[in-house]
């Protein structure tokens, strides 16, 4: 039995070493390991994660530099993945023609943009003014979707998403500051945004394009733009930083967080949808806050903890519809195909012998 179950996982690991060399096969596995809670619950923790580290790298160690903090990311992140193409772990891309470059030109453009703005809206805003552009995030791309893919969102997701986003606001209104310069990078954030996240969910949704896939192909393009963006956006000093060994060793461990953060990212809009994605964002404020309020002692106030509630209360209403959508619809997909549905491991041994029927499972994952 023990032999069994040994060449049974070592048939397993080769067939999930072979699925990632092509582009149908690494979409597939990405599918059938990370369903929509397994990558938003990863997305959730990472930004987390995040959070604690760059506080301490722009806190602590005084790396004020967020574009080139960004550039660090994106560059670390392609070494790893530089890494994993070395080793033949990294997922296979769909061929060229499926995809024109100037969809993935146009892709590694925005993120540039959406990250570079969203830094500087963070420097000269409040934090509660940019939760309020983050909110006017949501209803852009479900404007945009609806334009240009036809996508329509029930009445039931948008008093959801409604009740979402005034709760979000009443959350964050009380450190509400304005800032006319600020708040036209805010505003010029929006599109940006809301294409980034719209333009990752569709590539991976409708091509065979994994998380990992895109990133390797994009990330280059958005190195380069972070490189423009530098000289423009951060304050000068970032060669003239001290330079230390704990220093680089925090700035390291950001970088790998940045990584992981740009693949739980990539993730979680690949395995749900660009709004959805917008909403988990909302929702990590709002139990950051709560978290802080019950856990730390600090005093939001009355009015933001309620708006918080209403909130979390709106996101786990939208969740559920999404989830329920979800699940009707790959039922019916499945109902498309009985036949297959109804095959059974026990029918293939029948027919075709114990050998044929570890071939056939193999060939199947």
């Amino acid at each position: 039995m023990v032999v069994i179950s040994e060449l049974r996982g070592g048939r397993a690991l080769e067939s999930l070493y072979s699925d990632i060399h092509t582009s149908e096969g690494a979409k597939r596995q990405q599918q059938r390991f990370c369903g929509p809670i397994v990558a938003l619950t990863f997305n959730f923790f990472v930004a987390v994660g995040i959070i604690l580290v760059n506080k301490v790298v722009m806190g602590k160690v005084g790396f004020n530099f967020p574009i080139a903090l960004s550039l660090i990311h994106y560059v670390t992140s392609w070494f790893l993945m530089a890494a994993f193409k070395a080793l033949s772990l990294l997922p296979a891309s769909p061929p060229s023609k499926t995809t024109p470059f100037s969809s993935l030109f146009v892709l590694g453009a925005v993120m540039a943009f959406a990250t570079g703005l969203a830094n500087i809206s963070l420097q000269y805003n409040s934090v509660g003014f940019y939760q309020m552009a983050k909110i006017a995030v949501t209803p852009t791309i479900v404007f945009a979707e609806f334009m240009f893919f036809s996508k329509k969102v029930c009445l039931q997701k948008v008093i959801s998403l409604a009740f979402a986003s005034v709760g979000v606001a009443i959350a964050t209104v009380t450190d509400l500051e304005f800032n006319f310069f600020g708040a036209c990078v805010a505003l010029a954030w929006i599109v940006p945004s809301a294409t980034n996240k719209i333009l990752w969910s569709n590539l991976q949704q409708t091509g065979n394009w994994t998380a990992l896939a895109l990133m390797w192909k994009t990330s280059p393009i958005t190195i380069f733009f972070f490189m423009v963006l530098m000289p423009l956006l951060d304050p000068p000093g970032v060669l003239s930083f001290n330079w230390n060994g704990n220093n680089v060793a925090a700035i390291i461990v950001s970088a790998l967080f940045g990584f992981l953060l740009q693949w739980s990212g990539a993730l979680a809009l690949g395995a749900t949808s660009a709004t959805s994605h917008v909403v988990s964002g909302q929702f990590k404020t709002c139990v950051i806050m709560l978290g802080g309020f019950l856990l730390f002692n600090s005093d939001p106030g009355i009015v933001s903890i309620c708006g918080a509630v209403v909130a979390l209360c709106g996101m786990s209403f939208y969740t559920y519809l999404s989830l329920r959508s979800l699940k009707e619809s790959t039922m019916a997909a499945k109902s498309l195909f009985p036949k297959q549905n109804s095959t059974s491991p026990s029918k293939l041994k029948a027919a075709n012998g114990e050998a044929e029927d570890n071939k056939g499972a193999v060939n199947m994952v």
